[in-house]
């Protein structure tokens, strides 16, 4: 009995000097802290890509036009056989010859008064850059930046344009974009009126704190010609697209447009009156006004069974998509990378160039329409949807697009009182 007291006076004892010890310690930890926080903060590593440049020194700028790595890394005393079998070990990771003047580099040199360069990085785009060691062994890999997103959402009336509307609200116009391409098969973006509007949830990428442009739309409206048009990003089988309010593809057998234009300058007519024979005549396309070089798409898939020059139609190519419906681009600049007759074509190829050859006054396209052989407005073709939802994932996408509908209803419209006046 004695001995187990003794026992039990020890273990106290003990556990009384390790509560004294561990609060000893930590009191003066605390006050080292607050002492000397400079001198911690000196200790804690400075990364750059991934590299710990805290002994090291950063010299950063961009490359300018006609400068080459070579007329960088000799400034900072690397020598011209070290440049050239930079170049040679890493062409297989990446060719110094791409190198584009605006793109940041930099060059991490020792901290000493040799300045030794020790690595050199160049930064290819705002998120992946190559780093070139050039210490002991030379190589080269490449590195990813971190990117975060924050959720954005939207809203504004169109006055002019889309992209105007996004400057206007303060938003990236690169948004613009996104939204016709999601909406290219349902909307005509160059047919949009004064008075339309649009709401749109969407991810915003940030690198190092800077903003580097649009990530994933994950919802929208667009309010057209008095119809309300929905769009929801839905991911099935591991892919992603976009799917209307009803379940159905945005995707529609083809495009609203053949090409980003200015303006139609001339649409389908029976009797046009010709601004070069100064005669009325049929007019069985729709001309869109564009500057010549414009890259002129495939409106669907199918195969060229015309691609060369034909008198007042200038360069002209023809696509048959299937049994039914052909489509026709006219007085063309040039054709497209391999087209040619007999080439099969998908949605959204680059098929030619806006130009003026043949009997044109001025660049533009004219583009046609045929069903079963005869000329059909191009404006009023009804274009059947790809396929939709599936039904075993109808119920997950229904409640995905109940979420971001309440969601879209919430987003106030830009100058609401505007959109008032204009009703």
């Amino acid at each position: 009995m004695k001995q187990k007291r003794v026992t039990e006076i020890i273990i106290l004892s003990a556990l009384a000097i390790l509560i004294i010890l561990f609060v000893t310690y930590f009191s003066k930890e605390k006050d080292l802290t607050a002492e000397q926080i400079p001198e911690l903060e000196a200790r804690i590593p400075i990364f750059a890509y991934g590299i710990d440049i805290d002994s090291l020194v950063v010299f950063k700028d961009r490359i300018k036009k006609n400068q080459f790595v070579s007329d960088i890394l000799q400034t900072y005393n690397v020598d011209y056989p070290t440049i050239d079998l930079m170049a040679k070990r890493s062409s297989n990771v990446f060719d110094v010859r791409k190198f584009r003047a605006g793109n940041y580099y930099s060059v991490i040199c020792t901290n000493d008064t040799l300045q030794k360069v020790q690595y050199f990085i160049y930064e290819n785009s705002p998120t992946s850059y190559v780093i070139y060691d050039l210490r002991d062994s030379i190589h080269a890999h490449m590195g990813e930046k971190d990117v975060t997103t924050s959720a954005r959402t939207t809203s504004g009336i169109i006055e002019s344009s889309l992209w105007n509307a996004m400057i206007t609200n303060n938003t990236d116009p690169n948004l613009a974009n996104e939204l016709s391409e999601i909406y290219a098969w349902v909307i005509d973006f160059f047919g949009i009126q004064k008075g339309d509007y649009y709401k749109a949830v969407y991810d915003e990428l940030f690198v190092e704190g800077e903003s580097i442009g649009i990530g994933k739309v994950h919802a929208a409206l667009f309010h057209h010609a008095d119809n309300d048009y929905y769009a929801f990003y839905f991911v099935k089988d591991s892919t992603g697209d976009y799917f209307d309010d009803e379940a159905n593809s945005m995707r529609r057998t083809f495009l609203k447009a053949p090409l980003r234009y200015r303006r139609i300058s001339s649409g389908y007519s029976n009797s046009r009156l010709h601004p070069i024979l100064k005669v009325r005549q049929p007019h069985h396309g729709v001309d869109y006004a564009a500057d010549a070089g414009t890259p002129v798409q495939a409106v669907g898939d199918g195969i060229v069974i015309f691609a060369r020059y034909k008198g007042a139609n200038g360069n002209m190519v023809k696509i048959k998509h299937n049994g039914t419906y052909t489509t026709a681009y006219l007085h063309l600049s040039g054709f497209g990378k391999g087209i040619r007759e007999g080439k099969s074509v998908k949605q959204g190829d680059v098929i030619g160039y806006v130009g003026s050859t043949g009997r044109s006054t001025g660049a533009h396209l004219d583009f046609r329409f045929y069903r079963n052989g005869q000329a059909i407005n191009p404006l009023k073709v009804e274009s059947p949807p790809a396929e939709p939802v599936d039904s075993t994932y109808l119920s997950e996408y229904n409640q995905l697009v109940n979420h971001y509908k309440i969601q879209l209803d919430s987003i106030a419209i830009e100058n609401k009182t505007e959109l008032a006046g204009m009703k």
